[in-house]
C-alpha cells in the first residue's frame, strides 16, 4: 500500500426504520441495510461491529470543537434473510434519520 493513501474502515449502510410488528414498533432497535450484504450468511461477519450515525452539530465547534455529532451503536443480529441487520444505539435514532446513512465500522474484529 502506498504511503498517504487513505484507508476506509467502514461500509455504508441505510436506515430502514425501527423493529416493528403490525401495531407496535420498538424504537430502541433500528433496522440497517448494509451495502453489498444480500444474505443472512453474509451478515455473520458484521455481528458485533460498531455503527456510527453522524449528524451536523447546530453550533459550530459545540461540545468537543467538532462540527459533527456521532451516535454510536452496534450490530446485534440479522433480521430476515436479505442482509438486513438489527442495531441498538446509545441513544435511539430519531425518526428523521429513517432513510439516512450510517457507517458500519469494520472493527472490533472477531477473527
Amino acid at each position: 500500500m502506498k504511503d498517504g493513501q487513505p484507508v476506509r474502515l467502514y461500509v455504508n449502510g441505510a436506515i430502514l426504520g425501527y423493529k416493528r410488528g403490525l401495531r407496535t414498533q420498538n424504537n430502541s432497535v433500528s433496522l440497517i441495510k448494509i451495502k453489498g450484504v444480500d444474505s443472512k450468511d453474509d451478515t455473520d461477519f458484521y455481528l458485533g461491529k460498531k455503527v456510527a450515525f453522524i449528524t451536523k452539530a447546530s453550533v459550530d465547534g459545540g461540545k468537543s470543537g467538532s462540527k459533527y455529532r456521532v451516535n454510536w451503536g452496534k450490530v446485534c443480529r440479522a433480521h430476515g434473510s436479505n442482509g438486513v441487520v438489527r442495531c441498538t444505539f446509545s441513544r435511539d435514532l430519531p425518526p428523521q434519520s429513517i432513510g439516512g446513512r450510517v457507517r458500519v465500522m469494520l472493527y472490533p474484529s472477531r477473527v
